[in-house]
This record gives structure tokens, sequence and C-alpha cells, in this order.
């Protein structure tokens, strides 16, 4: 390991094998079969430019579970600011009250933003308090990010934090790893001791980046946190840049690539700040040339490792002991549908809420999303009956009108009939409904509100997701692009050839891209597979509803030209007009078939990534590839036919876009068995018939949130 010109070196991942790797350069670290450092004792620097060689003395790594003395929390004192219910800091008082430095367990500075609720409405301290955490800008001290600043609003004092390598926070950048989890672990302890905190426990807010950072944090058990308020988070940090062992040359490229610039280059608001003398922040941006080139990193882990575990929130959820709300859309543009799918490993203590809906990333902050946020923070944060402020509730409409370009109304006071001295009942209440709240269709609940609106049109309740009473629905690929019931007795195939420009295809053109408005506006440009590059099959009309509820997937019969194949499937509803809903999608490079059989059952299938599992396709035979459908929750109504498509990754989502595996050329044809021994299904998870009550009127084609809508085409399946 080189150091840099000041002497720093940062080490992280370290690779099996011997080599030179010079810090400092923005360079990606060395991969292979390495891994993170590991925490322990007994660790020595050796200098081996000299001669004789210099080695340090024995030093250890500290683990996330090696908690500091208390000393080191309650010797912290934070100052805050008044910040006004309509916006700013409150007249006659000085932004700098707020702004301030956390010491970490090894020393780091952390930057932080006490904001306190506006007196004129909320009194003096102590107050019920959020923390927002983030690499983005939530210290910077001219404006919250949004869920500081809608807890603001509700009353809360908020403590907009920054993790270490980004913006004023001192450190080394590295995303969801061991030292962010345990300075999240300190940022909880040192501000539930302030004596301006209620009750001196703490919740945290936040959606997408705070969302995820919420679940990383309460994984390492701070006594002090009281709840989280999780939004439209990921699952596997590995699946969202591979998923389906596919990288991901869209958002998750993007979103990394920006993370690497700022944590490098900083952000503009520690700029400004160096500029006007914060010292401090100055002093942190020492370490900043130590961050590593993360899109290269991450794009060179073809093969999951093993130390992804570490930060594979799935894995990390259950040991969640506190309570928990957790929201997020099966069509997120953004950080994906995969959440769903780490629902049930919430088996810690404290009440787990889920609110799941189709629509789009931002929807977490809608009104309707907002009810059940407000009633969560104030039974576990504030501890008191869940109620707003006239003036708030009267305000949010238009709010929510500059936002998602309508009016929106949050629901009426679910504890009006409560006094505030009844705070039991109002926490048996909350704590009585169903784990699960299932909203569908929305975009079609609220004409009033304007179609497309984040408003749900019905909703059903579950002890869990998916539900238990859910059943396996199999659907067989037959001849002439049919699915049956059964499988045909003569064994046949269909095929399609590779399509090598649909990888970096998707849906949201421009003007599309502005996600929070309406559905019906977006300017989508979903387009239909070409002929020769994919396969279709539908059903017959359905003679009843049928209502999908979880996560399903293809048993593929697979004869491939090449020895690798990146396959994806489509499910979509074609209504009796003609219109073509989009349901959900999977992807899958078919050279990882190993299933890992302790987290998959007879509907959701969980594939291995890692070191030992790809296997190259044989081209002389048909294989079985179970291909993961994404969790998804749909009604389809009698009279429709639900439609499988299967193709090459791409078109079929707006902002994802897929690196595919290049088979040889365009010509690589893909066969899909059907019928005899090669049968190839669907097994999708439905409800019983008749559980489930669905409005008779059919969604208006665009409408539904996160669901474009076109014109159904054929395609003619050609024969293999």
């Amino acid at each position: 390991m080189l150091a840099d010109e000041g002497g720093n070196a940062y080490f992280a991942n370290i690779p099996e094998e011997h080599l030179v790797y010079e810090t400092g350069t923005g360079a990606p670290p060395p991969t292979g079969r390495g891994g993170t450092l590991r925490a322990g004792d007994g660790y020595t620097i050796r200098d081996e430019s000299t001669d004789p060689w210099q080695v340090s003395d024995a030093f250890r790594v500290l683990a996330r579970e090696d908690h500091p003395p208390e000393s080191l929390y309650e010797g912290q004192v934070l100052q805050g600011v008044p910040w006004q219910i309509t916006g700013g800091v409150f007249p006659g008082r000085d932004i700098e009250e707020g702004v301030n430095y956390l010491v970490m367990r090894d020393g780091t500075t952390i930057s932080a933003m006490v904001r306190f609720p506006d007196p004129r409405f909320y009194g003096e301290p102590p107050y019920p308090t959020v923390i927002e955490l983030s690499g983005y800008d939530p210290a910077n001290p001219e404006g919250p990010e949004p869920g500081s600043l809608i807890a603001g609003a509700f009353g809360y004092a908020t403590v907009g934090v920054n993790l270490r390598g980004t913006g004023c926070s001192g450190g080394v950048f590295d995303v969801f790893s061991a030292a962010e989890q345990a300075d999240g672990y300190d940022i909880i302890e040192i501000v539930a001791r302030q004596p301006w905190v209620l009750h001196n426990h703490v919740g945290m807010v936040g959606l997408s980046y705070s969302g995820n950072t919420q679940l990383y944090v309460g994984s390492t058990q701070p006594p002090s946190l009281a709840a989280l308020a999780s939004m439209s988070v990921i699952e596997d940090s590995w699946q969202m840049a591979w998923p389906g062992g596919i990288y991901n040359a869209g958002f998750t490229k993007q979103w990394v690539l920006e993370r690497e610039r700022q944590s490098s280059g900083g952000q503009d608001w520690s700029h400004d700040r160096i500029a006007a003398g914060d010292t401090e922040c100055e002093a942190n941006q020492s370490l900043r040339d130590q961050s590593v080139g993360f899109e290269a990193f991450v794009r060179s882990l073809e093969l999951r490792p093993d130390d992804a575990d570490d930060r594979d929130l799935a894995k990390l959820v259950p040991s969640i002991n506190r309570p928990v709300l957790l929201t997020g859309a099966w069509q997120d543009e953004q950080t994906g549908p995969r959440f769903a799918t780490m629902i049930e490993n919430f088996t810690g203590a404290g009440k787990k809420s889920f609110l799941l809906f189709n629509g789009h990333h931002p929807d977490g902050y809608s009104a309707h999303i907002l009810s059940r946020w407000y009633e969560f923070l104030g039974v576990y944060v504030a501890k008191r009956v869940p109620r707003l402020l006239d003036v708030v509730r009267a305000a949010l409409p238009a709010e929510m009108a500059n936002n998602y370009g309508v009016p929106l109304q949050l629901d009426p006071d679910r504890f009006a009939d409560l006094d505030d001295s009844q705070y039991d009942e109002a926490l048996a209440r909350w704590e009585s409904d169903p784990a699960v709240t299932v909203d569908f269709e929305v975009g079609m609940g609220d004409v009033g509100a304007g179609l497309g609106a984040p408003v749900p049109r019905f909703s059903e309740y579950f002890d869990e997701f998916p539900p238990a009473s859910v059943e396996p629905w199999r659907l067989y690929f037959d001849a002439g692009g049919r699915l049956s019931d059964a499988p045909a007795a003569q064994e046949e195939s269909d095929l399609f050839t590779f399509d090598a420009d649909v990888g970096v295809i998707g849906y949201a053109q421009e003007g599309g891209y502005d996600f929070i408005k309406p559905a019906i506006t977006l300017n989508f440009d979903w387009q239909s597979t070409a002929d020769g590059k994919g396969l279709s099959y539908l059903t017959a009309p359905l003679a009843e509803d049928v209502v999908i509820a979880g996560s399903g997937h293809a048993d593929l019969w697979l004869l491939s030209d090449s020895e690798d194949a990146g396959l994806e499937i489509v499910l979509s509803e074609i209504t009796p007009d003609g219109d073509e809903i989009r349901i959900q999608n999977g992807v899958l490079s078919a050279g990882f078939r190993r299933v890992d059989e302790a987290r998959s059952d007879d509907l959701a299938i969980q594939i291995l990534y890692d070191l030992d599992a790809y296997e190259p396709l044989p081209t002389d035979e048909y294989v079985r590839v179970q291909l993961p459908i994404f969790p998804v929750a749909h009604p389809l109504r009698a009279g429709s036919r639900l439609r499988v498509q299967i193709n090459t990754p791409g078109g079929d989502l707006p902002l994802w876009f897929f690196e595919n595996p290049d088979p040889g050329g365009e010509d690589v044809a893909y066969r899909i068995g059907r019928g005899g021994d090669i049968a190839s299904s669907i097994v999708l998870p439905v409800l019983p018939a008749g559980s489930v009550e669905i409005p008779e009127e059919r969604p208006i084609c665009g409408a539904l949130r996160g669901q474009p809508c076109r014109e159904y085409e054929e395609l003619d399946n050609q024969p293999g």
C-alpha cells in the first residue's frame, strides 16, 4: 500500500494475493478473492521500502459491536436553533447555533445540524426528536432534507447528520460499511442524551438513502433508539448493482458515480462552509483523496463476495429490536422491489408495520402514507396520542400540490375520539392493526385529486407478506403462444435471438423522469418487443378475478447457442379493451442456476451468486433455469388475460439498464422448451378466489402509478 502525500492510507478491501496499491488516486481498491478488513487484534503495518523493514506496534481493528465507554456519549453537548414552521431559521436567531460536530468512537468528527420546532406552535423543549442520516446533505444548515422538513413541521426536533466521508464529516466514505453502522449507533446515543430530547430516546426518518441507513443502524441495536420510519429502501446492496447477476448500468451506476464524485471532491455546501470559515469542515476534507473508485470496484464484483453479507439488509434486519414502519413501491424506479423479499425477516422485537403499493420512489412522502407516518412517530417517538395541528393539516395540501402536482390531503384523524390522557389506548389501537397494508391501484383512488395521483383505490390487510393464504398458480407455455393449466404431451420449443441494443433502453423518455407527478402526465414510451427478439404467452380471458400477491418465478427449460444468456420475464395484463398494463418483471444471467434452498420455497426463489455459483450453460442440451419474479400485488379482473414475455433484459424498466452478457452476436438463439420433459412454466402466488373484493371499473390506461400502459401488440413466437 502506497500512502498519499499526507501519509494517509486507507485499508478496507484486502486481496488474498500480494500486490501494490496506491491510495489517493481514486482507483478502485484491489479485488479478487479478497475481502474487507475484519475486526480483531494483532494487526501491524510494515514498511518494506526501508532496509531493514519497519513494523508498527500491533493494533486493533474495531468491530461495530465494540462500544465505547458511556462517557463518550455523556460528554457531548449539542445545540440547536429554532426553525419556523413555514421554513427558515427563527427570526433573530443565528443559523450557526444549530451546527454541531459529533465525536465517534474512533475520534472521527461527524457534522450535524440540529433544528428545534417552531416555539410559537410547539413551545419550549424537551421535544420528540428524530435523526435523518445519509451521504447527501442532511447536515447542510441552509435547508433540511424532506424527512426533517416534514418532521419539524409536525413538532419534532430534527438532527440531520452526514455520514463519514461526506459533506463536512471526517473519515473516509465507504457506503453501508460497518464503520457507518457503528457511527449510527454512536449518533443515536449522543443525541438521546441531550436535555432537549423528550424521553431521551430518538427515532429515525428518511426515504431512500436515509431510509437504508435506518435499517443498518437499527441492526446495531442502539439502546436509545425509539423507532425507525424507513421508506423506499434496498435489500442486498450487491443485487442492487448486479440484479440477477447482470450489471445495473442505469440508476445504480449513476448513483454510485455521484457518491464517488461527492465523497472525493466534496459537496457544494461543504465548500461554502469552508469558504465561510468552518475550520472543522476544512480539516475533515484531509482524507477525501482516500475515497475509492466505487463504480469500478462494484463493476469488478461479478460474483458476490461473502463479505457482501455485511451489507445485505436481509441478513441484518432480524437484529432490529425496535418498532419499524417500512414503506415501498413494487415498481420503485430507483431502489427496485427486492425490499419486499425481506419483510418476513423482521423477526426481532417491536411492532412492525409495512405499507406496500404500486407506485414510484418518492411516494413515501405522499399525504396518504404520511398519515400513517405521523401516527407511527406519535405513538413510538413522542409517546402521545397522535395529533396534528390544524394549521399543519390545512397547509399540507398546498405543499403536496407543489410536489405531487395535486392538493393531496391527509387521511382523517383516526384518534380524534381519544383525549391526550389516553395514550395507552392509542398505542393499543395502533398495535392492533394488521402488520401489512397493501394499497391497490394507486393512481385511481381519488378522481377529485386527479388521475395518477398517489391515492389508492382500495386496500387489503394481512398479518404477513406474502399472505399466508396465497396459493400457487402454475401456467405452462403452450403452442400458439398460449398459457395452459397443464403441460402439453409433445416436446417442442420456441426460439428468440439475443437483442444487443435493448439493455440500455428505458421507457422513461425525455420529460418522463419527474416520477413524483401524476402518472397520467408522464411521458413514458414503453416499446413492444421486436419480432424474433422475444416470446409471448397469454392465458385465455380469465373467468374470475385473480389477485397476485408475492414473489413468483419462471421455471424454464433453456437450450442456448452460447454459454451464457441474459433472460428477462415480464408480466402484464391485457384488458378486453386492448390495453396492456405492466405488472412486474424479473432478470437473470442463466449462468447462475444454483438455488439457495434454505431461503426458497415453491413460490419465491433465491439464487446463489457467490464465487462458486456460476456455471456456463451447455450448448447441446436443455437445462432448467429458475428465474425469480420480483414481488408484486396486482388484481386481474375477469375478462383480462395475463401475458408473460421472455426476452433479453432491457426496455421494460424506466431507469434500470443492463450490461447483458455478450453471447457472441445478434444471431445467437435461445430456445425455451414446452411440453413433455421440457415443459416450461411460471408459478405465481394468488389469493383465494373471492377473498378480495375488486372494484368493477377498470383503471384508465396510464393512470396507475409505476405501471405504464400501452396498446397491446401481438408477438408471434418463432418455433425452435
